[in-house]
């Protein structure tokens, strides 16, 4: 592979992590809940090669416990 298609794979993989971190915020702003700390991992990043990776942060108790009140309401088949 060449530095031209390993420069826009890398980028590609950015922008995949961009976008699920995104997703993620979406999907728990829906439920009220925000993790202050999700992002891509800077480290990750670097390089010629990235491999990005989504950081999930860390988070309180309280929000810790309401999401997994969601994900059991979810698993349960319950919306709400």
């Amino acid at each position: 592979m060449e530095a031209m298609e390993r420069r826009r794979a890398a980028a590609d993989r950015v922008r995949m992590a961009e976008d699920a971190v995104e997703r993620l915020k979406e999907g728990l702003a829906e439920f009220g809940m925000k993790l202050p700390s999700l992002r891509i991992d800077p480290v990750s990043c670097a390089g010629d090669e990235p491999a990005p990776l989504v950081d999930l942060g860390r988070c309180n108790i309280d929000t810790a416990l309401r999401l997994c009140e969601v994900l059991a309401e979810k698993e349960s088949g319950h919306d709400g």
